[in-house]
């Protein structure tokens, strides 16, 4: 009885590998965009956790808040993409922009995110 190998041919390696570079190619493009969101959302939350933040002028906040945006290096979130309104007890943030990335000849990615973040006066316990 003869015994046959058989396993992934030239052909099929060439096509995992194609896929699988795909998939990486897809992921460099769409990990920053994810990452500077991140950032948003702890800038955010750094803002919330701050002392007298609720006392604060609403450009005195979006100073701040690109103060920490500018130590993580996001450079897709502009002032006009920040809303700052007063709610009961101090402010609430909201934070809209888009990304968008270039992909693949004319085939772009784009991202939307949004992030809020109420930024109001210690409750007494």
């Amino acid at each position: 009885m003869k015994r046959t190998q058989s396993g992934i041919t030239l052909v099929g390696f060439i096509l995992v590998l194609a896929v699988a570079g795909l998939f990486v190619f897809v992921g460099m493009k769409l990990v920053p965009m994810y990452s500077e969101f991140y950032s948003v959302k702890s800038a955010l939350k750094g803002l919330a956790e701050e002392q007298g933040i609720a006392n604060e002028d609403p450009a005195k906040i979006q100073d701040l808040f690109f103060r920490r945006l500018y130590i993580s290096y996001s450079e897709n979130v502009k002032p006009e993409h920040v809303k700052i309104k007063r709610i009961d007890n101090g402010w609430q943030m909201d934070v809209d922009y888009e990304v968008r990335k270039p992909m693949i000849y004319n085939l772009d990615v784009i991202g939307k995110f949004h992030a809020s973040e109420n930024l109001t006066k210690p409750s007494a316990a």
